[in-house]
This record gives C-alpha cells, sequence and structure tokens, in this order.
C-alpha cells in the first residue's frame, strides 16, 4: 500500500509518497482502506513541527478519515469487515491504508459517502464544542465568525444556525463571503475593503455580537475583541494568520467579557462521553439536513503536498479531501 511520509520537518513539497507493507491490525484495532481524509490547517503546521501535538519522525499526517472495514484485530466486537466507517485519529490518515484503535472508528451514517464522512471530525466537532460547549450560545444572541470561509468556519455557521442564533460571517473576499451566505450567514463582512470594527456596529445595531469565533488570529483578533457585546464570549480556535496576538487585559474587564480556549483534540481525549453525544447531535443535524460539509476540493494520494500548500495558503473554502485509493 502506498501512505504519504513526513521524514523530516519542513514544508508541504518535503513529503514523499512510499510503498509500505499492507497493514495488520492487533489487538483492539480496526484496519481500513481509507476511501477519503479530510485535510484540515493542522496537518500544515504538524509537518513543520510547529501544532501542539509532535509525533516522532517519521510518520504519517492526516487525521480523520472514512473507508471500509479490511480486517479487525482481536477483542473488536463494534465493526466487521465490510463495515463503511470513519474515524479520527493523531496520525496516519493519507494513506491508502491504516490500523485504527477501535474506540476510535465509528459507524458512517447511512447516505453519507465517503468524501462528506472525512469532512466532518474535525472541523465540526471543533466548532460543535467551541460554540455549544465553550460559548454556550443561545437562540436570539448574535455570533460573528472571522474565516468564515474556511472548514471550521462554515461548521461554526451551520451549527450557530442550527442553534437558533443570528450568524456574522467575515471573510476576506466577495467569493468566500458567498459561499458563507449560501451556509446560512445572515450578514457579511469583507474585512478587506471595509473596516472590521465599524462594519461589526452596523450589523449588530451598535451592540456588538454575543460571542466572536476567531480560527484567524493575527490582526483581526483585537478589533473583534473591541466590538464584542457585553459579556461576550471570545472564542480562541487558532492561528491561521500566522500570527499570535497580544491582547491588552483591560479590554475584557471593561466588556465583562470571557476569553475561552478551544483544543478539541484534548478535549475528546479528557472527556469522550461528552465528545461522543455531541458527534451524535451532530449526525442527528446532518441527517436533518442542518448541516452539509463543503467540500471545494478532491486531491489524489501523490497530490497531498499540493493540497496542503493550498490550505497553507488559504485558497481553500470549506473542506478539501484526499483519495489515497486514485
Amino acid at each position: 500500500m502506498k501512505a504519504v511520509l513526513c521524514k523530516s520537518w519542513g514544508l508541504p513539497d518535503t513529503l514523499v509518497v512510499e510503498d509500505l507493507p499492507d497493514v495488520v491490525p492487533g489487538a483492539g484495532e480496526v484496519a481500513i482502506d481509507v476511501q477519503a481524509a479530510g485535510v484540515n490547517f493542522p496537518d500544515v503546521l504538524i509537518i513543520q513541527n510547529k501544532y501542539q501535538f509532535k509525533p516522532e519522525l517519521p510518520f504519517t499526517p492526516g487525521s480523520e478519515l472514512a473507508g471500509v472495514v479490511r480486517a479487525v484485530g482481536e477483542g473488536v466486537t463494534r465493526h466487521k469487515v465490510g463495515d463503511r466507517v470513519l474515524a479520527f485519529v493523531s496520525t496516519g490518515a493519507f494513506s491508502q491504508q491504516i490500523a485504527a484503535p477501535e474506540k476510535a472508528v465509528m459507524p458512517m451514517p447511512p447516505g453519507l459517502d465517503f468524501d462528506t464522512a472525512a469532512a466532518v471530525t474535525l472541523t465540526y466537532g471543533t466548532s460543535h464544542h467551541a460554540v455549544v460547549d465553550r460559548a454556550a450560545l443561545k437562540a436570539g444572541e448574535t455570533m460573528l465568525v472571522l474565516g468564515a470561509a474556511g472548514g471550521v468556519g462554515l461548521a461554526a455557521i451551520e451549527i450557530g444556525k442550527a442553534l437558533g442564533a443570528r450568524v456574522i460571517a467575515a471573510a476576506s473576499t466577495d467569493e468566500k463571503l458567498e459561499v458563507c451566505r449560501q451556509h446560512g450567514a445572515d450578514a457579511l463582512i469583507n474585512y478587506t475593503t471595509q473596516d472590521l470594527r465599524e462594519a461589526i456596529k452596523t450589523a449588530t445595531d451598535g451592540k456588538g455580537p454575543d460571542v466572536i469565533y476567531d480560527p484567524v488570529g493575527g490582526v483581526y483578533a483585537e478589533p473583534a475583541f473591541r466590538s464584542i457585546a457585553w459579556r461576550g464570549r471570545y472564542l480562541v480556535i487558532g492561528f491561521a494568520n500566522g500570527e499570535i496576538p497580544k491582547l491588552p487585559l483591560n479590554l475584557p474587564l471593561l466588556k465583562g467579557a470571557s476569553l475561552v480556549g478551544v483544543f478539541w483534540g484534548e478535549y475528546a481525549r479528557r472527556e469522550p462521553k461528552a465528545n461522543a453525544a455531541a458527534m451524535q447531535q451532530l449526525m442527528g443535524w446532518m441527517a436533518e439536513g442542518k448541516i452539509k460539509p463543503h467540500i471545494s476540493g478532491r486531491y489524489a494520494l501523490a497530490e497531498t503536498a499540493r493540497a496542503l500548500e493550498d490550505m497553507a495558503a488559504r485558497k481553500v473554502t470549506g473542506k478539501v479531501v484526499i483519495q489515497p485509493q486514485r
């Protein structure tokens, strides 16, 4: 079988595709023929040794996947050969086969295709944990989503609307904002052509958003926080801009506001029952048509480096997936 390998820390062009032995599941493991693997911004950081999680070299990047069970190890009872499943793992998804712990594997909902199944776990898991658990967004409240056309941003929009909130989407181009509108955004801000603070003021009638969802960081963080509503919650998701902002701590004091950290991977590890319940709610919303991942690109395994380069250059709208069997 073929797999992408990161043999030394570096940019995507340092990755290689090599032939490896077929996987054999150990005790408690499920071997899967990977049909699709989701690409996420942390994948860009992990191969450069710039992420919270630091695997040992060499390793295969990629954390979310969907496929078909090819074999099961001793003690596995919840899955059998031929089952269509999705999984979230620490590494290894950018390959034609993977052996995943049984607890990391779940059945694919009926009627779901592999590409969509591979685009759900991290983005929607992160956004559900952020919006529902950490921010406790309520019906009737307003949420501002920065970087709204990315995978987690679109997921946040859909989750906000499923909860009955009003959602303002901010992105860098009108084309990206149109995708946000199609996924339910009530108001749009182009922060390349508009003054962010003035646009937020106009969109909220001067009140400010109750929740700000920020996976971007950089120069937008401070003006956004200065615009937050009284008792607002500012969700720190990540730093796709590449710059970790420094906020004056008098700002949360003046607004009675909260800075709230969001680290879904650690949440899923520490609170597996709560995470499983969240995934069940997401699957229910998907069955009802309230959420649907937007997949803007599909790449063969040999094109993995290009997929990551497009992600790093912020050319991606919604999600892109690797199709390892191509």
